[in-house]
């Protein structure tokens, strides 16, 4: 949040005109920085006049008119506002562009599996739609080999393998979905359908298939397979979920906040910063760096509270 007020001071103050003349109290000078800044006055003094109409500046000898402090006021409102969210647009794009560039890996990662010369790949945040793909292409491989590999027996069953991807397809979009029992669950079926293909000279009964079910831990059918997939899965799928909920709700944050409502008290506090100098006659003036420090606080007082918590959340998604 410090940097984000040192960058607003930064382009607040190379807004203002390039040069000063202290010993001015003319206001010809006034007069050239309002046209230089597209302002269109109906009257500028010529010499500095009584200030005791302003309401925001010091009401001393002054080149300003009430049309010009007021105008001034909403210029610096407008400039404040347009310049948050110039400055915020980088991150909001940040985490709209993760979100896609998946996307790019997928075409990359399909052309260089189809390509005789392998292509090396520079791994990138993750989104929704290329974890979906993985997973698809992962479904449809492994279909292809298993109806290679096994042909009718498989095409027969094959809706365990269906619906076991279909259940991590829904986990991962934000599923009521528990990994654990569904794994158990897919496991369980799959031992049934083996057994009775295996043993298709037998008549298997429901019950007889529920008790084989029962003792799958003990009997281990598929050796340590089940255990090392299930932690696997579970590992991928938990932090892949996380991570891509993470990225919208840093994005989602990063739009509210970069809608900044300027307080009335904020906005004098700018105009004072800003074009003050220019009804004293000294539009090329700089406030000094702690003093557009004070007033950026003051401004952005609500977004820095979230400071903090936004440093702990970027630690936390970087570790997904």
């Amino acid at each position: 949040m410090l940097r984000l007020g040192t960058i607003i001071c930064t382009f607040s103050v190379l807004a203002i005109a390039a040069r000063a003349d202290f010993k001015a109290r003319n206001c010809s000078e006034v007069r050239e920085a309002c046209i230089g800044k597209g302002f269109n006055f109906a009257h500028v003094p010529l010499q500095e006049i009584p200030g005791e109409h302003l309401r925001v500046c010091p009401q001393g000898n002054t080149c300003c008119t009430q049309e010009m402090e007021d105008t001034f006021g909403q210029q610096s409102k407008q400039d404040f506002e347009n310049l948050v969210d110039e400055i915020s647009h980088e991150l909001r794009s940040t985490f709209v562009s993760r979100h896609k560039r998946f996307d790019e890996i997928v075409m990359s990662v399909t052309e260089a599996d189809s390509s005789p010369a392998h292509t090396y790949l520079t791994p990138q945040p993750t989104c929704h739609k290329f974890f979906l793909e993985l997973l698809e292409n992962t479904e449809r491989s492994l279909n292809e080999m298993f109806v290679r590999t096994y042909g009718k027996p498989y095409m027969q069953n094959s809706e365990v393998f269906e619906n076991l991807f279909a259940e991590l397809k829904r986990y991962y979009t934000g599923g009521n979905v528990n990994l654990e029992e569904m794994l158990n669950d897919f496991w369980s079926r799959l031992l049934e359908r083996m057994f009775t293909l295996l043993n298709s000279q037998y008549v298997i009964t429901e019950d007889y298939l529920e008790c084989i079910s029962k003792y799958t831990d003990q009997l281990k059918p598929f050796g340590d397979v089940p255990r090392k997939l299930k932690a696997q899965v579970t590992r991928a799928f938990i932090a892949a979920r996380t991570f891509v909920q993470g990225l919208s709700v840093g994005r989602e944050v990063a739009q509210r906040v970069s809608k900044v409502s300027s307080t009335p008290a904020c906005i004098r506090a700018l105009t004072k910063m800003l074009y003050c100098p220019f009804c004293q006659g000294m539009p090329a003036v700089k406030p000094c760096k702690n003093y557009c420090l004070n007033v950026m606080k003051g401004c952005l007082a609500n977004q820095a509270d979230l400071d903090p918590e936004w440093n702990l959340y970027i630690g936390e998604l970087k570790q997904l």
